[in-house]
């Protein structure tokens, strides 16, 4: 007999930033007794080198099984078919679901995919949204979605009140995009997560409440909100899921043994750790920069560049580097166990894209942050990171959008050496301290996912 007493269908947008977080909400909810299956596409499963085994996996189809949107003309073509065919396959595994006795209860779904009401509805279940952004980026979403914000912002200094938020926005702190037909639809797809969304029955966000109290009341207002994060394995928090040490997915095999072999042998929080992602793709000139930038700051580094970014690197850079290792002054690799490395102790300071995923676990292991947002909602997370929770700085661009190698020298310099990067590194500290403890029991995130599971139950023992 089953020890299930409620069946939650998990429904991702099919790009690894958006599936870790929704897979790490899942262990929580698997770990109090909720049955979970996540259904991403068969394209996505496809180029995965790792899957999780901790929970069950139907893969639906988005039209586009071959390739994913790699397939599709146009952003706008892919959409359109995802949401034909998506509904479809849902509402077919919801049936083989139920055909093999493990009834759904509930859709928890990303709000990129907002059809998923839909056929939340058709079924009579209960429907979660599940915001991988945090609630500042969402409130200005909203906003945009009513009307009252553009993007692009119509002047470059224009200066933007959030609701809840006591600094001032600026235009290069909104999410940004480039200007071209297909940024038009994505503008669209981030807006459109609040067509329907006064259709659900919970709206949960990857963040937690200390970190954003006033924006979180301001939103509450509106939609019935739930902060649940930070949606990273439990190891690195409040170690109440013992099996739970890494997200279980990657689309890049990480070199395990050569990071932590070298960080092994550098000296206690000495090391800048420099990352854009698994999407983020700098231009030739900025990854110049940003090389002369490392090795003119004279701090050991290890830097992430994936093979397909090598090519960009300077003429013969990474010749350089080897000539030098004996002095352990930087190590370049194609993909790392990103936590593992934020959490080793010769860690001192994080280069970051600054997107949310990255952010967070950042925060929950007290990791200050040198900032170089490139798009989406990067900026404004960046701008959250300096001026409202003062766990890092900004390298600011200059006017051909580049950011300068002196730039990045005296950020890392400041972050990792000076008198105010001091009052950076005790910030991270609290905040890591905070992080662990809304995770834990009785904490701020973990009250909410309970109440949330216990809604469940009484619903499923209807």
């Amino acid at each position: 007999m089953s020890t299930h007493k409620a069946h939650c269908l998990i429904l991702p947008y099919p790009v690894q930033g958006h599936i870790n977080p929704m897979l790490q909400f899942s262990k929580r909810l698997q770990s109090k007794c909720v049955k979970i299956t996540i259904a991403p596409t068969k394209s996505f499963l496809k180029n995965m080198k790792e899957l999780p085994t901790s929970v069950s996996i139907e893969a639906i189809s988005d039209g586009y099984d071959d390739d994913g949107i790699n397939q599709a003309k146009t952003y706008e073509s892919y959409l359109a078919r995802f949401k034909e065919v998506g509904s479809d396959t849902l509402a077919q595994l919801i049936q083989k679901l139920a055909k093999s006795g493990c009834h759904v209860n509930c859709i928890v779904y990303d709000p990129f995919l907002p059809w998923a009401v839909e056929v939340a509805k058709q079924f009579g279940l209960i429907s979660a949204a599940f915001f991988t952004q945090n609630c500042v980026v969402d409130n200005i979403y909203y906003h945009v979605h009513k009307g009252v914000i553009k993007l692009p912002p119509t002047k470059n200094d224009e200066k933007i009140l959030i609701p809840g938020l006591s600094c001032t926005i600026e235009s290069s702190d909104v999410p940004s995009f480039e200007s071209s037909p297909e940024s038009d639809k994505l503008v669209e797809l981030l807006v459109n997560q609040f067509s329907n969304l006064d259709k659900v029955d919970w709206v949960l966000i990857n963040s937690f409440y200390e970190l954003e109290k006033e924006v979180i009341d301001w939103m509450s207002k509106i939609y019935p909100i739930k902060t649940i994060g930070p949606t990273i394995p439990s190891m690195y928090l409040d170690k109440r899921l013992h099996d739970d040490k890494e997200y279980g997915l990657s689309m890049f095999k990480p070199m395990t043994n050569e990071c932590l072999n070298w960080l092994n042998h550098q000296p206690i929080s000495s090391v800048l750790y420099v990352s854009f992602g698994s999407l983020a793709k700098l231009g030739s000139e900025q990854m110049e920069e940003l090389a002369w930038g490392l090795k003119n700051s004279n701090k050991s580094f290890l830097w992430v560049v994936r093979s397909t970014e090598e090519s960009k690197l300077p003429k013969n850079f990474l010749e350089e580097l080897k000539l030098t290792s004996d002095n352990n002054k930087g190590l370049v690799v194609s993909w790392c166990p990103q936590l593992q490395v934020l959490e080793h102790e010769s860690i001192g300071c994080f280069l970051t894209h600054c997107g949310w995923n990255s952010t967070l676990e950042a925060i929950s292991l007290g990791v200050p942050m040198v900032t170089m947002p490139q798009w989406s909602d990067q900026p404004t997370n960046a701008k959250l990171v300096k001026d409202v929770w003062e766990i890092g700085v900004r390298a600011k661009q200059d006017e051909k959008g580049i950011v300068r190698r002196e730039v990045i020298e005296e950020c890392i310099k400041l972050v990792m050496e000076e008198d105010k990067g001091k009052l950076i590194r005790e910030n991270a500290k609290k905040w890591k301290e905070i992080a662990r403890n809304v995770v834990d029991e009785g904490g701020s995130s973990d009250k909410n996912i309970e109440e949330f599971v216990s809604k469940l139950m009484t619903i499923s023992s209807k």
